[in-house]
């Protein structure tokens, strides 16, 4: 089928926390809708049968609870049976957006999906119901092609969004398409956790996922696109991202993810918006990697002569590392129950250091979860404290083999290269109780080469 995504640099409130009308809520949110109105149309037009645009595009970010409220919508949650907003705008009050977003779908036979803030009045009764007798949600609606609303989505993992509540369970949100059969929806952090990202794909066996971010990128480890890859890796499922474009707050990285190919768009440099428009396979069955056919082995050797070892922060977490030196060698790095090992050629000594880490334990800055991490990264320098930096480039092609002892089966392989580029691995697996990531050559300078395991029983 052909998808299509939209990186949209979104025209920002220049006072969100100040009180305003309405109408003039309204105004700015057209600006971002006029703009999602000719990205629609272009999309249509090169034969895209799905579009996604990303979280918080049509209202911006850093609002107040109460500065918020002129901004959203009233959005019936998806059960209460068929509407069309566009052609039905009569039946609820406050759906402008929602009414724009419909006419969109229709005018473009297009399916269409959005992020916009909602707002739903609750009795005092209902214990969870907040002091101003409202919800707010951070709401992904999904339209059809006749502007009908499928199913709507209310962000689980909030991201230090005051304005806004957790539902008090979970959404499971899906829609069927014609051309590709179930999507699943969720949002930005929500793919980190299990609730109800994996949860969704793995109840309701889905293959397609559409995805609205506002995703401030994370070097070495968690880069809008690196991430979103290896989601769709790991769950064998295509992914359709689509990410804010706002490079002075690091916000950049949309694509269309196939498990084995990707189409991406990450630009720190320039500004305005960025349309992605891919044809990719319908997944239909599950792809299961035979894990015999593997070459290399997974041995206990590395132990006689590893480099001394060092600890260094990477992502706010202490790091063990140890130098990658040399053009080929056998290392192990250990901490708690996690090992960690890499076998390593080098085409060409460079003069770039880099370092095997592990890391096994709870992440506790800008939201806590536990993570066992064993990652091959490029350092930002000579010395051994600059290992954990950002670093975007690299010339260095190594030739590797890498595996730990994993405690949990949920594995992100990431591989990422010179220049924010994906590659893929060769293999990658369980193989004797270790999970596995090798590669012969990466198409330029290796950044991180990692397996980023969420042990989600002990967030």
């Amino acid at each position: 089928y052909v998808a299509a995504v939209y990186e949209h640099e979104s025209i920002l409130s220049p006072s969100p926390a100040a009180p305003v009308e309405r109408r003039s809520a309204l105004e700015l949110m057209a600006r971002n809708l006029d703009v999602y109105e000719q990205q629609a149309l272009a999309a249509a037009r090169q034969g895209a049968q799905i579009i996604v645009f990303p979280e918080d595009g049509i209202h911006g970010f850093n609002f107040t609870r109460s500065s918020i409220y002129p901004y959203l919508d009233f959005i019936p949650h998806s059960q209460s049976g068929k509407w069309n907003p566009c052609r039905e705008p009569y039946l609820f009050n406050d759906t402008e957006v929602v009414q724009r977003l419909s006419c969109m779908a229709l005018k473009n036979k297009i399916f269409l999906v959005a992020n916009l803030g909602s707002k739903q009045p609750c009795e005092r009764t209902d214990p969870g119901c907040p002091a101003d007798g409202r919800y707010q949600f951070n709401t992904n609606v999904a339209l059809a092609a006749d502007g009908t609303l499928l199913a709507t989505y209310r962000k689980h993992n909030l991201y230090f969004e005051y304005a806004f509540d957790t539902p008090p369970e979970p959404d499971y949100a899906f829609f069927d398409t014609p051309f590709a059969g179930k999507f699943g929806m969720f949002t930005c952090f929500d793919i980190l956790f299990f609730e109800p990202a994996v949860s969704l794909v793995r109840q309701y066996n889905l293959k397609q996922i559409v995805y609205p971010t506002a995703w401030m990128n994370q070097l070495p480890l968690l880069s809008a696109v690196e991430f979103q890859q290896a989601f769709a890796t790991a769950f064998n499922v295509n992914i359709l991202a689509a990410n804010i474009h706002h490079p002075t707050l690091g916000m950049t990285g949309s694509g269309i993810y196939t498990p084995v190919k990707s189409f991406i768009y990450h630009n720190m440099e320039s500004y305005g918006g960025k349309l992605i428009v891919a044809e990719i396979p319908v997944i239909t069955t599950d792809y299961k990697t035979n894990l015999e056919k593997t070459p290399g082995r997974v041995s206990e050797k590395g132990k006689e002569q590893s480099p001394p070892s060092f600890h260094a922060e990477m992502m706010y977490d202490n790091f063990t590392f140890v130098p990658v030196w040399g053009e080929k060698g056998e290392l192990r790095v250990c901490a708690n129950s996690l090992c960690c090992y890499l076998n390593y050629q080098r085409a060409v000594l460079t003069d770039e250091l880099y370092a095997l880490g592990v890391f096994d334990g709870l992440h506790t800055v800008h939201g806590t979860y536990y993570v066992q991490a064993c990652a091959l990264v490029k350092c930002g320098g000579l010395s051994f404290s600059t290992c954990g930096q950002e670093v975007t480039d690299a010339t260095a092609l190594i030739d590797f083999q890498l595996w730990g002892n994993m405690s949990t089966s949920y594995i992100f392989p990431l591989l990422l290269t010179s220049g924010i580029t994906l590659d893929f691995a060769d293999h990658m697996g369980w193989k004797n109780n270790h999970y596995f990531l090798s590669k012969n050559r990466t198409s330029s300078g290796l950044l991180t080469a990692a397996l980023y395991g969420r042990w989600y029983e002990k967030d």
